[in-house]
Formats: structure tokens, C-alpha cells, sequence
């Protein structure tokens, strides 16, 4: 009998981990205050760790915390003094790529995934990670679905988990130079800047200071610009190959991206596995749910065959698209008087037609009132309070969201 992967959701501060658990998350990753990449997120400070597993696991989901840095000798003074809090609060696994790090949260008495950075890609390895006490490894993101079949069926003791959505690295498993060597900020520290995603010209030796483009296109071309990963059409394939754990990319993305994305993948993964036929007719909804949210243009990375350039790359723009906007989430509700307490994200006002993403309604909004309960036109500011008169029941977190 087939078992459903886990779907494992990004979550960068506590925000975006209540939004991933509202949105149907089996599971969420986190990052620490350090040892983690991902530097310039906010994560979670020690106390906050604490928080995110109890919030988590009081809703049956798993919590996974990244300590997965490249560690240099320096790291390892408190190094373990973290490891064994992050065994004290409770969390479900710990990501590490680094040899020394492994040792010593197995020690500890950690459940261990091996982190894509170490960039696992053949069944020795995998069989190597588990024997070292690894109870998971996260395939690297340049392996085939026959490759990740191959995995499997060599190793079926070890779940497999696989990056399925979000953006790529142009890096071998994100293990690139590029941004320490350009600007002095280490990728594998989690502060990356992205110069692959940045314009680039030629310039010819001779001819110091004519800039030409690499491709036939006066604005420049953006040669290293991976598409976005997108793969909630091919559910069966990924099922079929022994993936066990569906991985969102994303912890520096918004709590709308976080809701829409997960959501998306929720659904397509529960009408798969209710039915095959019910999954097929709806793949052209889970693709426009899929770009309400902010992304590039999408591919299936290497899961069918390395990437021609003209399939892999965006050669003419590294600009994110989005059809919605984000305009509020809901903080409570008043069946007496049907208002919903929204803090808002971005401005709407009374003749706007809104949809509340999880009651799955559309409504204009008629009714909308300040803190003061004075009737007011439109919401003026960001993170403002108001209220909402609202048409059907809503819940807490429902996003409202609204046509660019």
C-alpha cells in the first residue's frame, strides 16, 4: 500500500509557522539564532524554539531545526550546549551537512536528517549517512526521479526527502562561492546576496568599459537566473520513486507565500491520494492556485533529465509575478455580529472584491470600521487593525488576498 509523503513547509519566524500548520503542513523547518543557514532570516531565538515545538506539536505537527553550516573549529565551543537544548524542548530532527556536527547530535541523542548542502546523490552515500546514525537524507535537488527510484529501492530503511517547490540554486546543492568571493557574504554561512540572479554583460579585454550582452538582448542578460522548481503535477511520480517527505523551499518568503504554496500542495497531495482521476482533473487549478503566489517562471529542475539552458534558466529577467496581493489576515471572529478582526498587509476598501483564502469564499467588502469602531472608506497603513463585515464564517489566519 502506498504511504503519503509528509509535506514539509517552510517556516522562517513564528508568523510563518503558525501560517504553514494552518495551511496544512505535516511538518515545518526552522532555523535557530545560529548553526543554521539562512542567516538573514529572522528565526527563532532559543526561547522561541521552545514556543514553535509545544505550538507545533499541540497541533500533531513535526518540527525540524536546521544546523546545518560547513562548522569551523570556533563553532564547536557551544555548538553541543545547543544540541542538547534542541533535544531538552523536544524537536523531531535536527538538519546537519558537516561530519562533526553529525557526531555529535547523534551523541546527543538527536534524530538526524542530512541536509542537502551535503549533497547526497547514490545509495552509497545514503547507506554511509544512515550507518553514521542518519535517519533521513535530503536528496540533492540534481537527481533524476530513476536516480531517487534507485535510492529506494537500495536503501528502503531511510526516508527520502526532496526539494518539490520553490527556487533553485545555480550551485552544485547550493554549496557556491559566488557571494563570499563577490561581496565578502558566505552562502554557506546563510548570507547569500544571489549574484546569480544578478544582470551581467561581457566585457572584452581589449575594449575596456563597451559592454556587451552575453545574449542578443539590449537589456542585458541574466545567464546564471534559474526558473522556480514547481513539481504539484507530478505528485504520482514522486510518490512512485520513495519519496517520503515533500520539501517547500522558502523560509526568507512571506506568510502568504507560506499559506498559498502549502495549501496547494495540501490539496494536491489529499485528492492523489483519494483519487488518481480527481488528482488529474485538477492539475490547471493547483497550477493558478500555485501563481497567486509571488514566483519566477517555473520548470521541473533535474527530476526528468539534466535542464536544457533555455528550459532552466530565465534569461531575460529575475523578476518574481504574482496575480494577488496580500491584504490582510484574520485575527478573530464575531458569529453575533459576522465581523472579522483583520490586521492588514496591504490596502483595500469598501467596493473591493476580496477572497479569504481558507473559508474558500469571495466577497466585496461593504462594511469596514477602525479599532474605534468609526465606519471608515479604506484600511490606511500596513498592520493596521480593522473590522470586517463578512459574509460567511472565517477563522483565525484565513489570508484575505485580492487581484494585483
Amino acid at each position: 500500500m502506498r504511504k503519503k509523503p509528509e509535506l514539509l513547509a517552510p517556516a522562517g519566524d513564528f508568523e510563518r509557522l503558525q501560517t504553514a500548520i494552518a495551511y496544512g503542513a505535516d511538518a515545518v523547518y526552522i532555523g535557530g539564532k545560529q548553526f543554521g543557514l539562512r542567516a538573514n532570516a529572522k528565526n527563532f531565538a532559543d526561547e522561541e524554539l521552545a514556543k514553535a515545538v509545544d505550538y507545533a506539536h499541540q497541533r500533531n505537527v513535526k518540527v525540524y531545526v536546521t544546523a546545518n553550516i560547513y562548522a569551523k573549529n570556533d563553532d564547536f565551543a557551544q555548538l553541543e550546549g545547543y544540541l542538547h537544548m534542541l533535544k531538552k524542548i523536544g524537536v523531531d530532527a535536527v538538519l546537519v551537512a558537516d561530519l562533526g556536527v553529525l557526531d555529535i547530535a547523534r551523541r546527543v541523542g538527536l534524530n538526524v536528517h542530512i541536509s542537502t548542502q551535503a549533497n547526497v546523490t547514490n545509495y552509497q552515500s545514503a547507506l554511509m549517512y544512515n550507518a553514521l546514525g542518519a535517519s533521513r537524507v535530503v536528496l540533492a535537488r540534481e537527481l533524476s526521479m530513476d536516480e531517487i527510484r534507485t535510492i529506494n529501492e537500495k536503501a528502503p530503511q531511510l526516508e527520502l526527502e526532496a526539494f518539490i517547490h520553490g527556487a533553485m540554486c545555480v550551485a552544485y546543492s547550493g554549496r557556491c562561492l559566488l557571494s563570499n568571493y563577490m561581496i565578502g557574504r558566505d552562502g554557506n554561512k546563510g548570507d547569500c546576496a544571489q549574484p546569480c540572479r544578478w544582470k551581467y554583460h561581457l566585457m572584452e579585454e581589449k575594449r575596456p568599459g563597451e559592454y556587451l550582452p552575453v545574449f542578443e538582448d539590449e537589456r542585458g542578460t541574466y545567464i546564471m537566473n534559474s526558473k522556480d522548481l514547481c513539481m504539484i503535477e507530478h505528485i504520482p511520480q514522486l510518490v512512485a520513486a520513495g519519496v517520503s517527505s515533500l520539501k517547500i523551499e522558502g523560509r526568507m518568503k512571506t506568510a502568504y507565500y507560506v499559506a498559498v504554496v502549502t495549501q496547494a500542495y495540501r490539496q494536491a497531495l489529499d485528492d492523489f491520494f483519494e483519487s488518481e482521476s480527481l488528482y488529474e482533473s485538477k492539475k490547471g487549478f493547483y497550477m493558478e492556485e500555485i501563481k497567486k503566489s509571488s514566483h519566477r517562471e517555473f520548470y521541473t529542475g533535474f527530476f526528468f533529465g539534466r535542464p536544457h539552458e533555455t528550459q532552466g534558466q530565465s534569461l531575460s529577467s529575475a523578476v518574481y509575478t504574482s496575480t494577488y496581493d496580500f491584504l490582510g489576515v484574520v485575527l478573530d471572529y464575531d458569529a453575533v455580529t459576522q465581523m472579522a478582526v483583520v490586521e492588514q498587509r496591504n490596502k483595500f476598501s469598501i467596493g473591493d472584491e476580496v477572497e479569504f483564502m481558507k473559508a474558500g469564499f469571495t466577497q466585496v467588502i461593504n462594511e469596514m470600521y477602525n479599532n474605534e469602531g468609526q465606519a471608515i472608506d479604506s484600511a490606511p497603513h500596513p498592520q493596521h487593525i480593522i473590522r470586517v463585515k463578512v459574509d460567511m464564517a472565517v477563522e483565525r489566519l484565513d489570508i484575505l488576498r485580492g487581484k494585483s
